[in-house]
């Protein structure tokens, strides 16, 4: 019996897939320590979790931007 378990690490081009955006600004994010990395032997790897974290920073951030006033 084969158990596939859930992933727990991304490559840089699968968390660009999943942000939705392209993977040249996922290696700006992680370049600058807002989305956070590892290494495995050569290869960069992003955790889900922090993939998940920083999405939940990005919403935080908005929550507490002011509301727009109506001119």
């Amino acid at each position: 019996m084969t158990v596939h378990a859930e992933r727990v690490v991304l490559t840089v081009e699968e968390a660009a897939e999943r942000l939705g955006v392209g993977r040249t600004l996922v290696y700006a994010l992680v370049k600058s320590g807002d989305i956070e990395s590892i290494s495995i032997g050569r290869l960069r790897r992003i955790p889900c979790d922090a993939l998940d974290d920083f999405v939940e920073r990005l919403r935080s951030l908005a929550r507490d931007l002011p509301e727009p006033s109506d001119h």
